[in-house]
């Protein structure tokens, strides 16, 4: 299920100083996506985003306004 596969990266992140790093670095949802898939964890930027304001763990997901974005 993708939500549990999101909730363990979001676990991951929190106790990985390096991933942390570069997911703060990603612009998207969908780069984090990318991120994670390559350490076998498989979601979407979409739920990445539907999870916005929520905590895990010590982690809570934010979604950041890029410049420039038209709503």
């Amino acid at each position: 299920m993708a939500l549990d596969q999101l909730k363990d990266f979001l676990k991951k992140m929190e106790s990985d100083p390096v991933l942390k790093e570069e997911v703060l670095a990603k612009c998207t949802a969908d780069d984090v996506a990318r991120v994670a898939l390559k350490l076998g964890f498989e979601f979407s930027g979409d739920e990445l985003l539907r999870m916005s304001g929520k905590k895990v763990g010590r982690v809570t997901v934010t979604k950041t306004e890029l410049p420039g974005e038209y709503h």
